[in-house]
């Protein structure tokens, strides 16, 4: 098992030359994994990392975390090295990675057509604040709603957070079944064997 950490930010070049010694994670939700990743990507989603941290922590080679432009890619970093796990980011996360026009793999028998969590985010903003202009129309109270939602893309914008991804995160597309988790994990587990 390699303990040297790669370097903090792997560029997507860099990564491909060291994809077959990268175990590589994606921390996406599975309906964004589904629309495309990295080839040989594991899908962990960010919140269910604490479940893998015993099989990362096992991991041959380096780890690569790969979300859709790093930001959440980079908070699993910092959680891995809370727990000692040394990992590294993909520079503009999957988006560079297509940007460099390296291939994206998709799963086969993928049935669903997924939307990624950016997309998810700007439709639900967009239809809240329509929502409440047109509410709005019948009592001014409603405008707070269309408020609101600015106040929270704001303020997304400086934190580089988003409350709304959290909550459509949980949404049943957006969640790993159990079974995809368990099998991930025992892939993962296999592969140091």
């Amino acid at each position: 098992m390699t303990t040297t950490p790669p370097h903090p930010d792997l560029a997507p070049d860099q990564a491909l030359a060291r994809l077959p010694e990268l175990t590589v994670v994606d921390v996406r939700t599975p309906g964004e994994y589904a629309t495309g990743h990295v080839p040989g990507a594991h899908n962990i989603p960010l919140d269910a990392l604490h479940r893998a941290l015993p099989a990362l922590r096992a991991a041959d080679g380096g780890i690569l975390l790969v979300c859709a432009s790093g930001a959440r890619a980079e908070r699993a970093r910092a959680l891995l090295a809370e727990h000692g796990i040394p990992a590294a980011t993909l520079t503009g996360g999957t988006r560079g990675w297509a940007g460099r026009g390296h291939a994206l793999h998709r799963s086969r028998g993928e049935s669903r057509a997924s939307w990624a969590m950016e997309r998810q985010v700007r439709f639900t903003a967009g239809a809240a604040v329509l929502l409440g202009l047109g509410l709005g129309l019948l009592h001014p109270a409603w405008l707070l709603l269309s408020a609101g939602v600015a106040g929270g893309l704001v303020f997304s914008a400086l934190t580089d957070t988003c409350g709304m991804a959290a909550v459509l995160s949980k949404l049943p597309h957006n969640r790993p079944r159990p079974a995809d988790l368990d099998a991930t994990l025992a892939r993962l587990g296999s592969a140091r064997s």
